[in-house]
């Protein structure tokens, strides 16, 4: 056990340390004021989906009675719970500090979040009639007394107690104790968190909805006599692991839209408080919820929900956020002439958002009108709220051509949004597959088939490292790869004749698909690095990641630093490798980068003796993308894009400004500048604009 201990970090460990880089971001005085509540907001979101999926599972095995070792490198689940409660219960802390500190900024820049005490005479006016027109028809009471237990709540809904202690009757003796009455009341949300009240001169207004709430309490409970009032506020979350139903009359469909709503009463695994609350509430309230030592109890602040401020209205004031990045245009790809055109004569790379994501949907939207176009298949995984994907996609389907969407309905958090997408599409016409029993597909692969002169069908395509959703391309850094290499293109469409004939396993030259080649391959990229470093050559390996928490490649990482070959890592969350470990990683250095934008994208470089091996791809090292998923990497042949893979990670590398260092004390240090600054998301913009700039001087010359 010791040994594991030394050789891996626990993920559960390693993920909350992640979380506490975002927590950097919202503490950072060169951060945008805005921008830093805004990432308060990520870190409690981060935390809710950490408890529902994470913490859940921990409590799973620690309930079932086994210790979990195996699968928790090594720590015992009980214990493991115990330390992930006092973890999280120090960053809350942390976090209430500085989201006070950036409210005290505010109000250096005139801007002020007043609470119900410090409303003034005009606001109240605004207030009350905003509390009647908007809040009140929303309003959710429950009162608690007279009820056996308290009905479920929603998860990660916020809640204000109220404790309200009444009046003495005239026939009731003073010396008796006054009768208490508890009830809730859920904060509605449909409504925006915060409310912008009217200027005062230069100076900006906002109160939170619960605080908004707490000033019109009267006005719930007008029609009880009672001589006090007071309000905190609470919140569950729930256990978000989904259990399908074995029941064979039942559509996949509804199987998985019946264990989506059951999430809605499941298990609560955490429990957070306002750490003001009366003892004599938080009893009460504890003992009706049946909230016991195996949940995560935590105490908070005032307000909970705090992911909300992730939608922090930006008030106008630009100054106080991210100057924005115009997307760039992908050379060769331009907004003129045909897109299957310029893809023909040779390979292109879309970095998003550097880059903008519109050249995916212009794609297929020109297949979609195209009369040579005669089939679309594509991978679903997340599609934005309003898919534009969706829609060229259903476009294509009026058309006539024949459309195939795999889609994923187990995609954690996005089942039901998928089912509707799912039924939308299927009644236009689109022929939907819905997954490989027992896996999940996370390959984000599309291949178009086109008939061409002489009656020849031609595939084109693209391979890329996320969703295909127009939403978070704006926020994630993902490389989407636009082929007609009919090589490639002929493995992808094995993988789409896998989802249908998945008792048939393909085999496959170029790509590396997962579940039944990724370990196998990329072990063996390895240990090529390892034998030309033995034969004298040099060898390293560049790996960008999201996770990384496969034992098994962490392990055989270890061994090519042993023999010798450089490994650089550049890992945004979960990393359960220890570098710089004297006798087993002292050739491995590893990085992490939180900025402004997401850090998405899967790339393996390995040296190869000079002439590098480069993929892209949808999957982690986890063990789930390994072993458990549909995943696609995809080799990079052209030399001008390997180029530029090369030199975008190369920037990421250099980065000593937003990046972390790991290491065993898991402290989040920063890496020290040592000469000129470099913050990788805008020298990586600027690396595309000067790319842009050369461009259009050679196109000018023309």
């Amino acid at each position: 056990m010791d040994q594991e201990k030394n050789q891996y970090i626990n993920r559960e460990i390693s993920w909350l340390h992640f979380n506490a880089r975002v927590l950097q971001e919202a503490a950072d005085p060169s951060v945008p004021l805005i921008e830093r509540l805004r990432f308060l907001g990520i870190f409690s979101n981060n935390l809710d989906e950490f408890f529902k999926v994470r913490y859940a599972t921990v409590k799973r095995i620690a309930l079932s009675g086994k210790t979990g070792k195996s699968v928790l490198g090594g720590a015992k689940a009980k214990d493991l719970m115990e330390e992930i409660t006092q973890i999280v219960i120090n960053q809350q802390t942390e976090s209430l500090k500085i989201l006070s500190d950036i409210e005290k900024e505010l109000e250096n820049q005139n801007i002020f979040i007043i609470n119900e005490d410090e409303v003034s005479e005009d606001q109240c006016k605004f207030i009350k009639e905003y509390f009647y027109e908007k809040v009140s028809p929303s309003l959710v009471t429950i009162l608690l007394n007279d009820l056996d237990e308290i009905p479920n709540l929603k998860d990660s809904a916020g809640y204000l107690a109220v404790k309200l202690i009444m009046k003495h009757h005239e026939e009731v003796s003073e010396e008796a104790p006054k009768v208490v009455r508890y009830a809730l009341v859920e904060i509605p949300k449909t409504i925006d968190r915060f409310v912008v009240l009217p200027n005062q001169g230069d100076r900006q207004y906002l109160i939170i909805l619960d605080d908004l709430i707490r000033y019109c309490l009267n006005s719930i409970f007008n029609i009880f006599d009672y001589e006090s009032l007071s309000a905190h506020m609470i919140k569950i979350t729930r256990d978000a692991e989904l259990d399908i139903d074995s029941d064979l009359s039942m559509s996949f469909i509804e199987k998985i839209s019946s264990s989506v709503k059951n999430r809605k009463i499941s298990e609560p695994v955490r429990f957070v408080y306002d750490k003001e609350i009366e003892p004599d509430t938080l009893k009460f309230l504890k003992e009706k919820m049946r909230v016991d030592d195996t949940d995560s109890v935590i105490p908070g602040g005032r307000y909970h929900n705090r992911r909300d401020y992730m939608g922090f209205p930006s008030l106008g004031r630009k100054d106080l956020m991210y100057e924005k990045f115009p997307p760039l245009p992908v050379h060769g790809l331009s907004h003129q002439g045909s897109l299957f055109a310029a893809i023909s004569k040779k390979d292109h790379l879309q970095y998003a958002p550097y880059h903008t994501f519109s050249n995916v949907v212009r794609f297929l939207r020109e297949a979609a009108i195209d009369p040579q176009v005669k089939s679309i298949k594509i991978t679903v995984y997340r599609l934005a709220e309003n898919s534009q994907v969706a829609s060229a996609l259903a476009n294509a389907a009026k058309n006539g051509k024949d459309v195939t969407v795999q889609i994923e309905l187990q995609a954690r958090f996005d089942e039901q949004a998928n089912i509707e997408y799912a039924e939308q599409l299927q009644s236009e016409g689109v022929k939907m597959i819905f997954g490989v029993q027992g896996l999940k597909v996370h390959s984000k692969i599309c291949v178009i088939e086109r008939l061409e002169e002489k009656g020849k069908l031609k595939r084109y395509g693209f391979i890329s490292t996320g969703n295909f959703n127009e939403s978070t391309a704006k926020i994630y850094t993902d490389y989407t790869l636009f082929t007609a290499d009919q090589a490639i293109l002929k493995e992808l469409n094995k993988v789409f004749d896998f989802f249908e004939t998945n008792y048939k396993i393909k085999k496959y030259k170029h790509l590396i698909v997962s579940p039944h080649y990724t370990r196998r391959a990329f072990i063996k990229l390895i240990d090529k690095e390892i034998e030309n470093v033995k034969a004298g050559k040099p060898g390293f390996i560049k790996i960008k990641m999201n996770s990384f928490t496969s034992y098994d490649m962490v392990d055989k990482l270890y061994e090519a630093s042993r023999n010798g070959v450089q490994v650089q890592l550049i890992i945004r969350g979960i990393c359960c490798l220890i570098p710089g470990v004297s006798g087993m990683s002292e050739n491995i250095e590893a990085i992490s980068i939180v900025d402004r934008f997401l850090e998405h994208p899967r790339l393996f470089i390995f040296g190869n003796a000079g002439d590098p091996k480069m993929y892209i791809s949808s999957a982690d090292w986890m063990t789930r993308n390994l072993d458990f998923r549909v995943e696609v990497g995809c080799p990079i042949y052209d030399e001008d894009i390997k180029k530029e893979l090369l030199d975008t990670f190369d920037i990421c590398w250099k980065d000593n400004v937003k990046a972390r260092i790991f290491s065993e004390k898991q402290d989040n240090a920063y890496r020290k500048p040592n000469g000129e600054k470099v913050r990788s998301q805008f020298a990586t913009y600027d690396y595309y604009v000067k790319k842009k700039e050369i461009f259009d001087k050679g196109s000018t010359k023309k």
